[in-house]
């Protein structure tokens, strides 16, 4: 902290800095291009952007103030924790707690009611059970589906991920903007004929 600095902006300004760090958290989703990984920074910013043009799909009652601030820290424990695949099981062993740890110790710069709100706000997100918050879910879902399918099956091809798995991941898309789920539905079955996204396997004999 600088000499003399009020204590109160000296907590804003090292949460600010600290949100520097999210710029270097690799997902693996990758740009339309597919030159690079998209960073969790570029997610997050992208979803709120996703949020003000599609708001007319949120639940009747969202308030979309609410969602915008939450798409926009809902991934900050990730400088701490890392991106977990979410196709990847072995990585998201452990993910809760290593996320709890994490939101305690980055909100944790910001003054206390501060700290309190946007904790709350990352833990209302991450249990999905508010309007506001499946919406928010929602978007975090739409966004790689448009990225993977716009980049020719993107982390999708890469990883050899299967219709039947993406088709869950989607699944709250479902309830939290529902008049969307038509698109996801089209977008996934177009996808698998263009051969962007590997079908379910036949069940088992």
């Amino acid at each position: 902290m600088m000499d003399g600095m009020d204590p109160r902006l000296a907590r804003q300004l090292a949460f600010i800095q600290e949100l520097d760090r999210l710029k270097g958290i690799l997902r693996q989703t990758r740009v339309l291009d597919g030159a690079r990984q998209e960073n969790s920074a570029e997610h997050s910013w992208h979803l709120a952007v996703c949020g003000v043009l599609l708001a007319e799909h949120a639940p009747p009652g969202t308030d979309l103030t609410r969602v915008l601030r939450m798409v926009l820290v809902h991934d900050v424990v990730e400088i701490d924790a890392g991106d977990a695949f979410a196709y990847d099981a072995a990585v998201n062993v452990g993910k809760e707690e290593r996320e709890l740890l994490a939101a305690e110790r980055i909100f944790g710069l910001l003054p206390d009611e501060q700290a309190d709100e946007l904790r709350g706000l990352w833990m209302e997100f991450e249990a999905g059970t508010t309007p506001d918050a499946r919406f928010a879910v929602a978007l975090d879902r739409f966004q790689p589906l448009l990225l993977n399918f716009n980049g020719q099956g993107g982390s999708w091809r890469y990883h050899a991920v299967t219709h039947d798995r993406v088709l869950v991941r989607m699944a709250p898309i479902q309830e939290g903007a529902p008049t969307l789920w038509p698109a996801v539905l089209q977008l996934l079955d177009e996808a698998v004929a263009r051969g962007y996204l590997a079908p379910a396997p036949p069940p088992a004999s």
